[in-house]
């Protein structure tokens, strides 16, 4: 996978609804009713990743769920990132 410029990030977060892009990363925090519906959630999008082979940095605070997605083998943020964002929108509107 090739490294994304800044250009193309943008262009692509346009499809992302509240996802965020830093330098290093594109990223959002999910607000769930309590800690079990977002570990929950974790659980599910854990799954999804390890399919693909593909897996975030990710934080979890209560009902608060923090995801950086980048590439690390490319240095960045690749099409992968973008693929997984999209898996991971579609597992929390579920």
């Amino acid at each position: 996978m090739e490294k994304l410029n800044d250009t193309q990030i943008e262009d692509q977060l346009k499809a992302l609804d509240g996802w965020s892009y830093n330098t290093e990363s594109i990223h959002k925090t999910y607000t769930f009713s309590d800690f079990k519906a977002a570990f929950s959630i974790m659980t599910r999008i854990a799954f999804e990743c390890e399919a693909m082979n593909h897996h975030p940095n990710w934080e979890n605070v209560y009902n608060r769920l923090t995801i950086h997605l980048n590439t690390h083998d490319a240095g960045g943020v690749t099409e992968l990132d973008f693929e997984l964002a999209k898996k991971i929108e579609e597992i929390v509107e579920i």
